[in-house]
């Protein structure tokens, strides 16, 4: 069954740096490209990062230049490294695939983990 724990979210001050990490069960992994997503409070989610099978990457142009995305394969592991942070970079981060195509398998629902929050203050 398919499981997502991201980990490693925490209070940061303005231009601090933190590294998320999502470790995955499941074959899915090694064929999927990932993604990691965060949800603001009152917002809607947005994808900030992605990383392909062969680690190409692709970063919305707010967090272009500050955050790395990279995966682990042998892990079954992404991180996502986040520098420079700001107070709009706060949110619950989740990882999934990209697209987020999981499923849960009794409900048939979108399937997401818990998520790890980041909170940046100023």
């Amino acid at each position: 069954q398919v499981q997502l724990v991201e980990s490693g979210g925490g209070l940061v001050q303005l231009g601090g740096s933190l590294r998320l990490s999502c470790a995955a069960s499941g074959s899915f992994f090694r064929i999927n490209n990932m993604g990691w997503y965060r949800q603001a409070q009152g917002k809607r989610p947005e994808l900030v990062a992605s990383i392909t099978t062969g680690s190409m990457t692709n970063y919305a142009d707010s967090v272009k230049g500050r955050f790395t995305i990279s995966r682990d394969n042998a892990k079954n592991t992404v991180y996502l490294q986040m520098n420079s942070l700001k107070p709009e970079d706060t949110a619950v981060y989740y990882c999934n695939t990209e697209p987020a195509t999981i499923v849960e398998y009794y409900t048939g629902m979108p399937y997401w983990g818990k998520g790890t929050l980041v909170t940046v203050s100023k």
